[in-house]
């Protein structure tokens, strides 16, 4: 099948662009993040094309309030990867690595507007990620990160938001991981679930905080890694030696605070400290969603919307495990004086952690 994409040269195989490989988990995806000054507002918007699904889908959340309202849209692909419009929402990229328009057309979710990211230093680009199910591959996706500024306006719950002075984080990540209808054979002989995650993308006046680690049951990390950006230059400096501590709210797998901890190549120390305020959920956004998720077909032309009440949200249910905490973060580089900053603190936690105290599949922090 011949795309708009195929009169680009940007083929990476003999293949046209509409076909990706033979992973049909293969995916290509946008993620966004917009956080106010003071931390009362936040947007959260994931896009993404399935191309051996054929199906492009997309969801935009505003957290404010308490309250997380959610717009999902998805469609029939048709093999256009270049045709990033699914329901309302329209996404251009402006200048490729450096700025991104999202425009939301007027609908019945009540959220509309457009928004505007740019970049305040180049994407960075993370290990790559792989991880294996016995024989399996169930994750082989690379990722680029990038801090950034907004501008725009975006309406949610009759509550419009000027954007101006947000900074958030975007990321573009490509690959196989699972996606749509779950396989229906199983991997033999069968494997508990472990799944621990964590990602803190955290903006200060002069700096970008990017540090993720995966880690197995023992808490040895499979991919980790840290860096902090220079946004004057984007010049980037690896955090050695990273580690980070957690403080457990009782009765759930998320913190309410944390310490990371690692040194530059210089050898200088590096903390930072995390006060985790309200969570994000990520299934506002299509993550672990058991009927909007990321792939699944909701036939041509869908759009729903949802809302989500923090107050009601248990934190003892694991498809309320996927959260991005919204935090206040304290920067301390060798002996200088602090920097605040604010940002994201994701957690997503299956199955045991031994650093954590988690030693069953969803038990709980006390």
């Amino acid at each position: 099948m011949l795309s708009r994409a195929d009169d680009y040269p940007i083929h990476q195989t003999p293949e046209p662009i509409a076909v990706s490989g033979t992973d049909r988990n293969f995916y290509d995806r946008y993620f966004f993040s917009a956080q106010a000054p003071d931390g009362g507002a936040v947007v959260g918007v994931a896009l993404g094309v399935y191309p051996h699904l054929n199906i492009i889908d997309c969801a935009v959340s505003v957290l404010h309030g308490g309250q997380q309202h959610s717009l999902f849209a998805s469609r029939v692909l048709m093999g256009e990867r270049m045709n990033l419009t699914v329901g309302p929402v329209t996404q251009d990229v402006l200048e490729p690595l450096q700025r991104l328009r999202l425009s939301i057309e007027p609908n019945d979710s009540g959220i509309a507007g457009e928004l505007t990211f740019e970049g305040r230093a180049a994407p960075i680009l993370e290990p790559r990620f792989i991880r294996r199910n016995g024989t399996r591959t169930i994750m082989d996706v690379t990722r680029m990160t990038q801090g950034g500024q907004w501008h725009g306006r975006i309406t949610a719950a009759g509550h419009v938001h000027d954007l101006a002075g947000w900074r958030g984080t975007r990321d573009r990540s490509w690959g196989v991981r699972p996606i749509g209808a779950p396989d229906a054979q199983a991997v033999q002989p069968a494997v508990p679930p472990q799944f621990f995650w964590l990602w803190t993308p955290t903006a200060f006046d002069d700096w970008h905080l990017f540090f993720h680690s995966n880690d197995d049951e023992h808490g040895r990390p499979w991919n980790r890694a840290g860096v902090l950006v220079r946004v004057k230059d984007g010049a980037e400096f690896a955090l050695e030696d990273a580690r980070m501590a957690l403080a457990f709210r009782p009765g759930s797998r998320h913190a309410g605070a944390a310490r990371l901890e690692a040194r530059l190549p210089d050898g200088k120390p590096v903390s930072v400290d995390f006060t985790i305020g309200a969570n994000f959920m990520m299934r506002g956004i299509g993550y672990g969603h058991p009927t909007r998720g990321h792939g699944m077909f909701q036939g041509d032309g869908s759009i729903a919307h949802e809302v989500i009440d923090l107050a009601d949200v248990d934190p003892a249910n694991p498809m309320n495990a996927h959260v991005q905490g919204l935090a206040e973060a304290r920067l301390v580089i060798g002996g200088a004086a602090p920097v605040l900053g604010r940002g994201l603190f994701e957690q997503l936690m299956i199955g045991p952690h031994a650093p954590s105290g988690f030693t069953e599949l969803f038990d709980l922090a006390g």
